[in-house]
């Protein structure tokens, strides 16, 4: 069996010793996998068996759910604390509720890495999290066309308001609504430009618009850390 580059997204025990781990191969995408033994004290896996651990594992079987066989870190753990700790979090859960299992996803298993390495070497937090949501629309095919009327077919006009339809695009508005996009603001969505901070906070209300129908009306937990973390930290 040959070994794949992979990172834990999720795991949760199962029976007295062992886990179940969801994985996020190179090659072969998400997976479920046993730990079998991984939670008994001596273990050489419960060190290993964590998020954004870069790991080779090896794993096998004839069901959905794979046996592991072999773990091995291949890099020291991406290192996030914070607020980066909580968006690495919320990039596992795009990964687990967004990706079909069982499927290649290769290049998104590249821009994942990467958008966690930009985390941990400290780079803004919002224009990573948004660079990756973008990529993960395109790549399922959930993308939109940021500079076309989707109801007229003419071009966004730059001085003009529009709204977004889930899973249509962007249709013209006879004047300034709230939750409506700028179409300058459009056009710099379109070149992944979220220099300015309004651009920037139009790509978080687009992103989550345009989410939302995939994640099927799940909550994120990752969300929900954030919010408490913050109020924590008020209160000290």
């Amino acid at each position: 069996m040959k070994a794949q580059a992979a990172f834990v997204i999720h795991s949760r025990p199962y029976r007295e010793t062992s886990q179940l781990v969801e994985i996020f191969t190179q090659e072969q995408g998400r997976q479920s996998v046993i730990a079998k033994g991984s939670r008994q004290p001596r273990s050489p896996l419960k060190g290993l068996l964590q998020p954004f651990v870069p790991l080779s594992l090896t794993f096998g079987g004839k069901g959905e759910l794979k046996t592991l066989f072999k773990v091995e870190a291949t890099a020291p753990a991406i290192r996030l604390v914070g607020t980066a700790l909580y968006s690495g979090l919320y990039l596992n859960e795009l990964v687990y509720y967004l990706l079909e299992a069982h499927t290649p996803f290769d290049e998104v298993f590249e821009a994942y890495q990467g958008t966690l390495q930009k985390l941990a070497a400290g780079e803004s937090l919002e224009p990573c999290l948004r660079h990756f949501e973008f990529y993960m629309l395109s790549v399922l095919g959930y993308g939109v066309d940021f500079t076309v009327d989707a109801v007229s077919g003419e071009h966004v006009q730059a001085n003009a308001w529009y709204q977004y339809q889930p899973e249509a695009g962007f249709s013209r508005l006879p004047k300034c609504e709230p939750g409506a996009y700028a179409g300058a603001h459009l056009y710099a969505l379109a070149e992944l430009d979220f220099s300015s901070a309004e651009v920037l906070q139009a790509a978080k209300h687009f992103s989550r618009q345009a989410l939302a129908p995939y994640l099927g009306g799940r909550p994120l937990r990752s969300r929900a850390l954030f919010i408490k973390g913050k109020r924590g930290s008020r209160s000290e």
